[in-house]
């Protein structure tokens, strides 16, 4: 197969030169020219182009002078746009700027700089800190390139994909990109200075921080080539040029953000559509129920038939009918690879569209499909179409995206793609994989939102309407701790949108009464109250069944936690969904880490164990196994929780909080203890905010019609917008949606309720609001319904509510 990146191959003589490039650079005037994007600048054996995008956004490429690369971003959907530009030469360097960024290039050794509008550093290459080594890739000759950075002192950095080692800034460390189980490669490097670097490769590559620099160290690529994300000092500044450059996040269905349940796999149609009756008759909400594998038989010739081959499951469409008449929504397992048995992998092994590596021992004939060929991915949507998709079925768990290489040999990265090598391209395979299932989607139906469950990532996957997950952890209370700062990781690389198996997914034994066992139950339930403040609340795990009444009947403390906070997940849907709309609409972050927004505050720039859900809510999970006195996890259990050795909840400074169990306030930057029965995790609300729940339902949609109650936390001026459209289409992308501006004046101690802005089919033209003013004398959880209220009949037009 052709490659996409031609190369023009230097003489023996300019090769064995880049061996050691920029280490001896030769004393003589340098040229360079002029373009409307910016400028190309050539060395004794360098070429340096800087591209502005945007006033915010450089490109910078960097390659052996006489070669010419010819990549085309799998990544970046922007062209140059640089806007004026204006040019200057200095002491040995030539400047081209923005409005906004500078750019200084060393004429004599291509040595880039960047700075901010008034001349402030952000970042500077380190002087001789790009390489090229020359290699052969299937017997063509290219590079392993390496660029490396210079840090400022003390400053730190963030992001690079998820990776599940607790750490959550990067500084003095060093991280494998290279995706598998349970690590998310995405090479944008996110700054504390409010910058970042998207590193443009694909191939597996080293980052690495220490005394010498920051170093981007990738595998092979014919070119350095890097983006400069201008976020003008801010934490959100960096991830809206993150998503203008690659691609902004699709707005999920409602229904999404409500509860899932799911397990290693329901084995009938009988037992998934049962879980959801359950469910209904308990009384207990729930919207998704997650079909795993093998429903195309047990045969693993058939694997991922794309078809409901298993005898269990004898009316797939029956079972998709039921599920919807229960008002839930139904997701599946789908995977990048196939059968021999399987139609889709006899057409696709007939035109040399499937890798030859073995995904899993146990499964040798299974093959991985080329996902990078645009002909594979119509394929691949064609039998997921027939089979499936057309059933009415809701969502995708794309599963093993990565792809998965279980039992790897040193000749897999030989494989040939569409695009090369598998070595050159293996990082991008989730981006294009999901992409193609988007797209395609997309083309067939504008009537369903596509919503995507994935456990691998690259930059610009946001923009194919997935959800990642971090894959098969083990049920341990440290890997709950490392959960935390491994999301915020992937948020601040611009990725919004993740969550992780309730309980975790490997119990490996360790709970041998399963549900029943007290320090499972305990483990399970602090793993929910952290995944109810995640973009997806989802149970999910092997061996030990999952269902909320698999741990007790009602009045029992496990089911009555669980229950407490998949009810207040249920009330949070009208602030959540609107925060939804902020990432689709202002390049918005859920997960907020907490440097983001209190970057003045030294103690947060390192804290991975609490964070930001949205603008109002301080998060910290409990962590830790609470039990005071308890010898041993075989010991019973007491029926009361009220005793527990509590938590430490640092409350950041730059702000004022409230508790929101109790309504009372607290002073910014202290660490406070709380107390943690088992059916309370510690949430505080930043004062100002203005918080809207929504009513005590049983899926989304079931009250729409209810009032709606908005929560006010005095102690600082606020606002919040509550968006609403029709829930499952893609009409707001056409202008169909409402939206109300609510803005807290603390002084006057006074709510206004803007005028409603647009309008949308089916909205209400009229509703009622519960106002409440939050204070220590009335509880502000989920069970504080009889909190004195203001109601308001709002018509769409300003109204000004004295509290």
């Amino acid at each position: 197969m052709p490659l996409p990146f031609p190369l023009r191959f230097l003489p023996p003589t300019a090769l064995l030169a880049t061996l050691g490039l920029l280490a001896a650079p030769r004393a003589q005037a340098q040229q360079y020219q002029k373009n409307p994007a910016g400028l190309t600048l050539t060395t004794d054996s360098l070429t340096v182009e800087i591209q502005f995008y945007t006033p915010e956004i450089v490109r910078v490429l960097k390659f052996p002078k006489g070669h010419e690369p010819g990549k085309k971003s799998l990544v970046v959907l922007q062209p140059p746009a640089a806007g004026p530009l204006k040019y200057g030469e200095q002491r040995g360097t030539v400047q081209v700027a923005s409005a906004s960024t500078q750019v200084r290039i060393n004429r004599q050794t291509g040595q880039v700089s960047f700075l901010a509008a008034k001349g402030q550093p952000l970042l500077s290459e380190q002087a001789g800190g790009a390489r090229f080594t020359p290699k052969k890739d299937l017997g063509t000759a290219t590079y392993r390139v390496r660029q490396r950075f210079q840090l400022a002192p003390g400053e730190a950095v963030y992001g690079l994909g998820q990776h599940q080692n607790g750490h959550l800034n990067y500084r003095g460390q060093q991280v494998l990109l290279k995706q598998k189980s349970l690590d998310i490669a995405v090479p944008v490097l996110h700054s504390g200075k409010g910058y970042a670097v998207l590193w443009d490769n694909y191939s597996t590559t080293q980052f690495a921080d220490n005394a010498a620099g920051a170093l981007f160290d990738s595998e092979i690529g014919d070119c350095v080539d890097y983006y400069l994300l201008n976020g003008q000092g801010t934490a959100d500044g960096v991830v809206a040029r993150y998503r203008q450059l690659t691609g902004q996040a699709p707005l999920f269905p409602r229904w999404t953000l409500g509860f899932w349940q799911s397990k290693e796999r329901y084995r009938s149609q009988n037992e998934t559509v049962g879980v959801v009756e359950k469910y209904r008759a308990l009384g207990v909400p729930l919207d998704g129920i997650v079909q795993d594998w093998q429903y195309w038989g047990e045969d693993n010739d058939f694997w991922n038939d794309m078809a409901f081959n298993n005898p269990g499951f004898p009316d797939p469409q029956g079972m998709v009918d039921k599920v919807h008449a229960l008002h839930a929504h139904q997701m599946i397992s789908i995977w990048p690879s196939f059968g021999r048995k399987t139609k889709a992998y006899q057409e696709l092994a007939s035109k040399d569209m499937l890798f030859d590596f073995i995904t899993w021992p146990r499964t040798p004939h299974v093959k991985v499909y080329d996902a990078f060929d645009p002909a594979a991915r119509d394929i691949y949507w064609k039998y997921l179409n027939q089979g499936i998709f057309r059933l009415g079925m809701d969502a995708w768990w794309m599963d093993a995206t990565e792809p998965d290489q279980l039992a790897p040999f040193d000749t897999d990265d030989d494989n040939e793609t569409a695009l090369g090598s598998f070595r050159r391209v293996r990082n991008a395979y989730p981006l294009v994989a999901t992409g193609g299932v988007y797209q395609h989607q997309r083309q067939v139906s504008e009537a369903k939102r596509v919503f995507i469950l994935t456990r691998s990532a690259f930059a610009g996957q946001q923009r194919n309407a997935t959800m990642v997950w971090s894959s098969d952890v083990d049920s341990r209370w440290d890997v709950l701790a490392k959960q935390i700062p491994a999301a915020l990781s992937l948020s601040l690389a611009g990725l919004p949108h993740w969550n992780s198996d309730i309980g975790g997914f490997f119990p490996n034994g360790e709970y041998p009464k399963g549900a029943k066992d007290p320090a499972f139950q305990e483990l399970f339930t602090r793993w929910q109250q952290f995944a109810a403040f995640t973009p997806m609340m989802r149970a999910h795990g092997e061996a030990t069944p999952r269902e909320i009444y698999q741990f007790g009947e009602r009045g029992s403390w496990a089911f009555d936690a669980q229950a407490k906070f998949i009810d207040l997940r249920y009330r949070l849907l009208p602030y959540l969904y609107s925060n939804m709309w902020a990432v689709t609409s202002r390049a918005g972050t859920v997960l907020r880490a907490l440097p983001m927004d209190f970057p003045q505050d030294p103690k947060v720039t390192d804290m991975g164990s609490e964070y930001m859900f949205g603008p109002a809510f301080l998060v910290r999970p409990v962590t830790e196994a609470q039990y005071v006195n308890r010898p041993d996890k075989n010991v019973p259990v007491p029926a009361s929780f009220a005793q527990t050795k509590g938590v430490d909840v640092y409350l950041p400074a730059g702000a004022k909080w409230v508790d929101f169990w109790t309504g009372q306030p607290q002073a910014g930057g202290q660490t406070v203890q709380r107390e943690t029965p088992i059916d309370l995790m510690p949430l505080y609300v930043r004062a100002g905010s203005v918080l809207p729940l929504g009513p005590h339902q049983q899926y989304t949609g079931e009250k729409d019609g209810a009032p709606l109650e908005i929560r006010v936390y005095p102690g600082a001026d606020g606002e919040f917008t509550l968006y609403e459209d029709e829930n499952d289409n893609y009409n707001y992308e056409k202008g169909a949606y409402a939206t109300i501006r609510m803005r807290w004046n603390d002084r006057a101690r006074q709510l206004t309720l803007e005028n409603r802005a647009g309008t949308f089919p089916g909205m209400q033209a009229s509703r009622t609001f519960r106002v409440i003013l939050v204070d220590a004398q009335h509880g502000t959880g989920v069970g504080a319904d009889d909190a004195p209220a203001k109601e308001v009949a709002y018509t769409g037009k300003q109204v000004a509510v004295k509290l």
